[in-house]
């Protein structure tokens, strides 16, 4: 059993698309990250960066419970589990190894950035907001230009790398992008939200979702000075 501590967050959806489509048996923990709960003691032993999601694999490495944080490590951990969605040939493992990386490294925190700027930050700032709107126009034209000569962004076939990139570019108008000038990347993105694990994976907390604006207790949770307390 994977017991999951998520919220519905891109982060958190690209771990809920991998565990629907290898139907593994799991358990949602919310971590509301607007409340606070990612600072709590419980969820600081299995995640130590205060991040979600993160997970305890009850049946780990050698049949004991196995923790683990960091959502690309999950990935790949899940992937190696399963023996799904990473490829046995080695330059196309080593390929989705790289595009995973891109998102973790690129596109995870700019179009997060970008969302902050743009929607968030209490003070609008020119040149953060142009800084970030630019970063993320960029980061679509790298994928339009790779899916442009591969069917999926590793290689042919549907791996990790696209459950972790997707879900970051199901809102392009909020880091000030044109999906329409994208058009390799709106057919890509499209066709993987349309698979069923997907569209059942998108559900998960879908509920908790946050209504439109922050508390100033939420604002504090989400993007104050709580987040450099030392614990």
């Amino acid at each position: 059993m994977i017991e999951l501590h998520t919220w519905p967050t891109p982060n958190g959806h690209k771990i809920h698309i991998m565990l629907e489509e290898t139907e593994l048996p799991y358990r949602v923990h919310p971590v509301d990250i607007g409340a606070g709960d990612q600072f709590k003691p419980e969820f600081l032993d299995i995640s130590p960066n205060n991040k979600m999601p993160a997970m305890v694999d009850t049946d780990g490495p050698g049949g004991r419970p196995f923790a683990l944080a960091e959502s690309g490590a999950m990935l790949f951990y899940l992937a190696s589990k399963t023996g799904r969605f990473l490829p046995e040939d080695l330059r196309e493992r080593w390929q989705v190894m790289q595009w995973v990386m891109f998102q973790m490294g690129h596109v995870g925190p700019m179009l997060g950035q970008a969302h902050h700027f743009l929607g968030y930050a209490p003070e609008k700032i020119p040149y953060a907001m142009n800084r970030y709107k630019n970063e993320a126009n960029r980061l679509y034209g790298v994928l339009e230009r790779r899916l442009n000569e591969s069917a999926h962004v590793a290689c042919a076939e549907y791996t990790i790398a696209d459950m972790a990139i997707m879900p970051w570019l199901r809102f392009p108008e909020r880091q000030g992008v044109e999906i329409a000038e994208y058009p390799a990347v709106g057919r890509w993105r499209d066709a993987i939200a349309a698979r069923p694990a997907v569209q059942r994976a998108l559900q998960v907390l879908a509920d908790r979702r946050r209504p439109a604006g922050f508390t100033k207790e939420q604002m504090e949770n989400l993007f104050g000075t709580s987040q450099y307390a030392r614990r």
